[in-house]
Order: structure tokens, then sequence, then C-alpha cells
């Protein structure tokens, strides 16, 4: 059976958005600015999840900002994700961007949980927050994975919206990366 992760960069207030500055967001680009020298250990760890995990789950856009990236690049990082099997969630997606994708075009309550059953491993969900709230409302994510950066925006989309009820966790681990970022995992509670 697989585990649904959900593994984000966020920002102290929990704002995913525009990371990098390249969404018209005025507070983009928080990403680079308060990563800088990070980076390198953050990209590090990031190549040893893309080694651990199964598959990617995704929503369309996050098929096409990741495309605009990740095709054509070359090293370690890169072809491990190009390769990966990456699952879209999207009614009305046509033509997916990034390499080795199929299209899920049910509802994502039903797509998700059918992936669960199907596949062994983890299920990474990457800069997808609108899946990601959908999949922590119905109970499908199992771990949270989450780069926190050094810095409160005030404003923006984040990961985590209303709920229906309260979603418990359990910390399992806390890191330092390089010399401002957190790395805090966490698995749900049952």
């Amino acid at each position: 059976m697989g585990r649904i992760v959900i593994s984000t960069n966020m920002s102290l207030d929990g704002v995913v958005q525009d990371p990098d500055g390249e969404e018209d967001f005025r507070l983009g680009g928080w990403f680079n600015e308060f990563g800088g020298k990070d980076l390198a250990a953050w990209a590090e760890l990031e190549t040893a999840e893309a080694h651990s995990m199964e598959a990617l789950l995704l929503g369309r856009h996050s098929d096409d900002w990741f495309a605009k990236r990740w095709v054509g690049r070359e090293g370690e990082w890169a072809d491990r994700l190009n390769s990966l099997p990456k699952y879209v969630v999207s009614p009305t997606l046509e033509d997916p961007k990034w390499t080795n994708v199929t299209v899920l075009n049910g509802d994502a309550v039903d797509e998700a949980s059918r992936l669960k059953q199907e596949l062994d491993g983890e299920i990474v969900v990457y800069a997808s927050y609108q899946l990601g709230r959908t999949l922590l409302e119905h109970d499908l994510v199992d771990e949270l994975r989450l780069f926190v950066y050094p810095v409160v925006l005030g404003d923006g989309e984040r990961l985590f919206g209303k709920t229906n009820d309260k979603k418990p966790m359990r910390l399992l681990n806390t890191q330092t990366i390089g010399d401002g970022l957190a790395f805090l995992t966490y698995e749900m509670v049952r």
C-alpha cells in the first residue's frame, strides 16, 4: 500500500505561493531570497527524497510549473525526477508537459485513494497546495515534510486551509538545513 507524503517549501507563516517570483505575486521570490546559501544542503535532501519515492502526485498547474524547470535538465536529481512516474489530477488536462505523466481525470479523492491501493512506497505531492488541502481534508495524507524558510510574508496562499475537523499530527523529526532552514517531518495521527 502506498503512502501519500506532502513535501513542500513554505514561509514561516505557511505561505507556499510563488516561491520563485515568476507568478506576479507581490511577495513572491522568497525561496531564493531567504534560502540563499542553504539551498545546496536543501538540494541534497531533496535528491535523497527523490530516490526514495515511488511516484509524484501533482495538480495540473504543478505539472506545467515543474516541466518548465526540469525537462531538459541533467544530473542525478533531474534524471530521477524526470524518470519517475507522475500522476496529475485534472479533469481538463489533455496535453501534460512533464515526462512520464498519467492524467487522472476523475475525482481527486477517488483517484488518490486508488493510487494508494495500487502503488507501494511513497507517493509524493510537490507544490500542489490545492490538491494537498483536499488530500488533508479527506485524511489521505500520511506524512508532511515541510521546509520552512525564515520569513513571514503575511499574505498569500497557504498549504493549510479550512478543515472540517482537527488534524492531529505527531512530530517525527526536526532538522536544521544549512544555517537558516528548518525541516519538519510530521506523521498524521489516525
